[in-house]
């Protein structure tokens, strides 16, 4: 009996596979938006992972992590979702293999080297890895990085983080390649909004998940409630109050809107040539009243921060040519995403341009959530602000920074009130309620907007041997920021109603050794994981033998 009912549990095991999940974080179970994303689908959607073969034990725990994960998916789906586990260019030529390598770095993809060796003791060699996925449904394809997003100062807790946000990656690509309906964003203009070369990537990454319209401010007469979000970047024209009060509708009625908003006028183009400093300007956006009303206020200043980004200095020259050194230039700060929203959780730090500080105000209703900040090393320059590349001699001055934690990133929930509630002609309402929007004092259902005090943030520079880069990428080193995973997120909170980004919460737990402690008590574990069995054993041997002795002896 024991046996057949072995064989039977293994049969079942092969085709319907089940577990209990008694970790504390749920480590092993979908959310209920991933259940239901999977339970939905209509079609086979295939995944390849390239993890295939022997890893150091770090990217084999991803790979073990991603397998485990895939067949959740896999039963949730009710077997319409399918995997396979490759090792790109296996088999093939050097110059087959060279093209298949270029193919997944122009979806976006990023190679690693890793340096594995056979046996301990042989010689290690090197090799070109993708932690990466690719899913495809029907003729969509949607490429993955495993590793993007994940923060972490040593391996092993980047890994850890990148398997936290394992299954917020793969589900949120699912369900924009399975969507029957692709929301609708507008890019809105008519006030400076750059369209030009330096707002590509933007435009691009919104294409990928949205349809996209460029909407002029000044000549619509409302926004239409159509566009699940408005983008606002970096304004360089006073809004008028006819702007505004587009805007302000918009949001009461439910409209989401992203901010990005520089109050001053500091551009690296005025440091050029034998400028050595500029002052920092008000641009005289008007939008002060209109943004304290919803709950922020963008300061006229500019933070400076120790953590910063790096740009060329010429510090002197040698043979009639200058010397160039990579400087650390503390008015762009990289900024910490927190770790109190799904939006920021888990990001690498964002890099900013000439940031603003900003502070979050009085405003009923209106739950605030804080996004990015400086570091604990930062300085706020008042108005007025005067850029200097004396600057740089003070990057590395700890107590010249003396503020810390510096807002640059809000995040607005709740029920908005309308800044003209009770001050609105009656001229203005009549017009209002004749394009089929009457003027609402304060939004029937609670919205969302997200207000980022650096305009340049979602920009990106274009380079001569390259052209257009990814947005947080700094031109001179090739670094690449978190500024569009960022971005990426932010969007998704706003449009998606299926509370996918949630799972971005999903936090494992490194519950590592106490190593001094180890250290402290390793002969005392020795001897009882070794000595103590074996005394067991011995026990048990002495005790048995009497009894069979004194079972005889009668």
């Amino acid at each position: 009996m024991v046996l057949a009912v072995l064989v039977l549990l293994n049969v079942g095991a092969s085709w319907r596979h089940f577990r209990l999940d008694l970790t504390e974080e749920k480590r092993y179970s979908l959310s209920a938006p991933t259940e239901k994303i999977l339970g939905e689908l209509d079609s086979t959607v295939s995944v390849e992972v390239y993890l295939k073969g022997d890893f150091p034990a770090v990217f084999r725990n991803l790979q073990n992590a991603t397998r485990d994960l895939l067949l959740e998916m896999k039963d949730a789906s009710g077997g319409r979702l399918e995997y396979r586990f490759v090792k790109p260019g296996e088999g093939l030529s050097d110059s087959l293999q060279a093209q298949v390598f270029d193919s997944l770095q122009s979806m976006g993809l990023k190679p690693y080297n890793l340096t594995v060796s056979a046996k301990p003791g042989d010689q290690s060699s090197e090799r070109l890895i993708f932690p990466a996925a690719v899913i495809r449904y029907g003729e969509r394809v949607e490429p993955i990085d495993l590793l993007s997003g994940a923060k972490g100062g040593d391996p092993e807790t980047r890994m850890n983080n990148a398997e936290s946000l394992l299954e917020f990656k793969m589900a949120d690509a699912i369900h924009h390649l399975t969507m029957k309906t692709v929301p609708q964003v507008a890019y809105l203009l008519g006030n400076g909004e750059p369209m030009k070369r330096t707002s590509a990537d933007l435009i691009l990454t919104l294409l990928k998940s949205y349809v996209v319209d460029t909407l002029t401010l000044n000549r619509i007469p409302i926004i239409p409630g159509k566009y699940a979000a408005v983008v606002i970047v970096k304004p360089e024209v006073a809004f008028t109050d006819a702007d505004k009060l587009k805007i302000d509708q918009y949001v009461i009625y439910g409209g989401k809107v992203i901010w990005f908003i520089d109050n001053l006028h500091a551009e690296m183009d005025s440091l050029q040539g034998t400028q050595t400093q500029f002052v920092a300007y008000d641009k005289g956006l008007n939008l002060v009243d209109l943004l304290f009303k919803y709950g922020v206020r963008i300061n006229d200043d500019l933070i400076m921060d120790m953590n910063s980004d790096q740009v060329p200095l010429a510090v002197g020259s040698e043979g009639g040519k200058p010397q160039i050194q990579m400087v650390p230039w503390p008015y762009f700060p990289l900024l910490e995403p927190s770790d109190n929203s799904p939006i920021s959780r888990n990001l690498e730090p964002v890099l900013g341009t000439f940031v603003n500080s900003m502070d979050t105000v009085k405003a009923p209703g209106i739950r605030k959530t804080i996004l990015l900040t400086s570091s604990d090393y930062a300085h706020i320059v008042s108005t007025p602000a005067i850029v200097t590349w004396e600057s740089v001699k003070q990057a590395q001055d700890p107590a010249f920074y003396h503020d810390k934690d510096v807002t640059a990133g809000v995040l607005l929930e709740g029920r908005f009130h309308s800044l003209y509630a009770n001050r609105l002609p009656s001229v203005m309402r009549d017009s209002l309620r004749s394009y089929g929007a009457p003027f609402l004092e304060e939004a029937r259902d609670p919205g969302k907007m997200i207000v980022i005090s650096d305009g340049d943030l979602v920009l990106n520079h274009v380079s001569q041997e390259s052209g257009i880069m990814p947005m947080g990428t700094n031109p001179y080193t090739g670094d690449q920021y978190a500024n569009k995973d960022f971005f990426i997120n932010c969007m998704d909170y706003l449009t998606n109603a299926t509370g996918l980004i949630e799972t971005r919460n999903k936090q494992l737990v490194l519950r590592n050794l106490d190593m001094q402690k180890v250290a402290d008590e390793r002969t005392q574990w020795q001897l009882i994981d070794i000595a103590l069995p074996i005394l067991l054993v011995v026990l048990a041997g002495a005790v048995y033998h009497q009894v069979r002795k004194r079972q005889y002896q009668k």
